[in-house]
């Protein structure tokens, strides 16, 4: 009895003491801070091959009105603290948005379970006077309610993309491959200009591939350059706010693509040897693939939801990864014995792949492959110098075009793969780019079999839009805000949009 009352009476004299205040963290490096993601992450790949991208709002102002799905909020420990097995993600400010942040490692850790050096203490003053938010925010500090907010905000941005039902409309277009005629197509191209608002510079260095995301309701662009660094430009939002950048990769990132499938899911592959599936709605990216024994320069999706992809690397070899086993390795991996600078598959017969290298443009059969001695379907010959590219047509496959050193533009036949492709247009095109700019890659409008856009090395700059006859459709040019060359070029697959990118970091955007 003696021992409860004197255990009763410690109670009563500890709760009678004054709560000693919280006071907010002292800046250490080497401490851990918590990060709030926008879902919990699940490692399908190991956690050592998992760069984690900052959490930033790509902007603040295009959030939409609806409300975003209440979910139950992960915090991830995020610790800088270095480590060999994991690859640094780095935020590179652009002109536009002063951005910077370093990771290295991520590790599950409960929400209740945060360290007490990531709560800011009380005595902000931002507690409500109603008692239900007193309640909460004793719960959750003015950090935590920051994060928290944010998620929000990217929670609405990303749902006004209407991802899924971007994804949906495009497989819809590519079944029934519909498109106006050529007459309304010079028309509509012709109504395209470049405002001033429509020119950012997103990434340091030289571009090196550029993707636009196939929503129709948002304009949503990605470039990867040559220092590894990936931007993303939102132009519904003011300029400042709209473009941020991150350290991916450790070399050039020459080919980065939205998933047609899921749209939330961008690709990007570099010559560091890796392949990674960033996730914007989770704020990660995985490592899909990785050989650093070959550096990597172009893949394709094999399957129509992108769970297979073909990898193509500069020493001759592809090879077939999916994305869906535990492991970052490939599945079959083949030498085709000849420099591969892009691989494009076919979009209907989906096991017909084709590259371009040194002076060859080969089409494979997947279904064939084999380690070594690897022979092709076809060849398209008749380049008499290397070949920086070869595409098919987007909707039947019954063309492909190529760009060549020797000066020219070829489409190819394609229609029959199993005799020879013959030539069937031949356009003289300045395609000797040097040293100092990316070299020209012509591209397919995705919503045309017949038409296709190429950089120019002519004055005034512009970028050029060719019929597959030969015919120059339209010249995409702005004396007043287009003062380079456009290497890189790329369609939107469903609106008239085309975004150019070139060798300062810059995206110019016709519409």
């Amino acid at each position: 009895m003696e021992a409860e009352a004197a255990g009763r009476a410690e109670e009563a004299l500890a709760l009678s003491r004054p709560r000693t205040e919280e006071k907010p963290p002292k800046e250490n490096p080497n401490a851990c801070q918590a990060r709030v993601l926008l879902i919990p992450l699940s490692f399908s790949k190991s956690e050592y091959t998992r760069n984690v991208l900052p959490q930033k709002r790509l902007l603040e102002e295009i959030s939409s009105s609806e409300e975003s799905p209440s979910r139950d909020h992960k915090i991830k420990k995020v610790c800088n603290r270095p480590s060999s097995s994991v690859v640094t993600s780095e935020v590179s400010p652009s002109p536009a948005a002063a951005v910077a942040n370093k990771d290295s490692g991520v590790s599950d850790v409960p929400a209740s379970v945060v360290p007490a050096s990531s709560r800011d203490s009380e005595s902000d003053g931002d507690l409500e006077s109603d008692t239900k938010d007193e309640d909460e925010a004793a719960e959750l500090s003015a950090y935590e309610r920051k994060r928290l907010k944010n998620i929000a905000e990217n929670a609405n941005f990303f749902a006004s993309l209407k991802l899924f039902e971007s994804a949906a409309r495009l497989r819809e277009m590519t079944v029934k491959g519909k498109s106006h005629g050529i007459k309304s197509y010079k028309t509509r191209v012709r109504e395209m200009a470049l405002k001033e608002d429509c020119v950012a510079k997103v990434v340091t260095s030289r571009i090196y591939s550029v993707a636009i995301h196939p929503s129709e309701s948002r304009t949503l662009v990605a470039a990867g350059d040559k220092w590894g660094q990936i931007g993303l430009w939102n132009l519904d939002s003011r300029l400042e706010e709209g473009v941020y950048s991150f350290v991916i990769h450790s070399g050039p990132v020459s080919c980065i693509h939205f998933s047609s499938f899921n749209p939330a899911h961008l690709f990007s592959l570099s010559h560091d040897g890796t392949l990674r599936c960033g996730d914007v709605t989770r704020a990660v990216f995985d490592e899909v693939y990785r050989n650093e024994d070959s550096g990597f320069s172009s893949f394709d999706f094999l399957a129509a939801d992108a769970s297979t992809l073909i990898v193509g690397m500069w020493d001759g070899g592809v090879a077939i990864v999916d994305k869906r086993t535990p492991e970052n390795s490939a599945e079959i991996s083949a030498d085709l014995n000849s420099m591969i600078r892009t691989v494009h598959v076919h979009p209907v017969s989906r096991h017909y792949f084709m590259t371009a290298g040194a002076r060859n443009v080969n089409i494979y059969d997947v279904r064939h492959l084999k380690e070594s001695g690897n022979k092709p379907v076809v060849s398209l010959a008749g380049h008499t110098k290397s070949v920086a590219s070869a595409y098919f047509s987007p909707v039947t496959g019954n063309r492909a075009v190529t760009t060549c050193a020797d000066d020219k533009l070829r489409i190819f036949g394609t229609k029959c793969l199993a005799t020879l492709a013959p030539v069937l247009t031949t356009i003289k095109h300045n395609n000797n780019t040097g040293r100092w700019l990316t070299r020209f890659r012509a591209v397919w409008d995705p919503k045309r079999d017949d038409c296709f856009v190429v950089g120019s090395m002519l004055r005034p700059r512009q970028i050029n839009a060719f019929h597959a006859t030969g015919e120059l459709v339209h010249s995409f040019f702005n004396e007043n805000h287009l003062g380079s060359v456009c290497s890189i070029n790329v369609w939107h697959p469903t609106r008239y949009i085309l975004v150019g990118g070139n060798s300062s970091g810059r995206l110019h955007v016709f519409r």
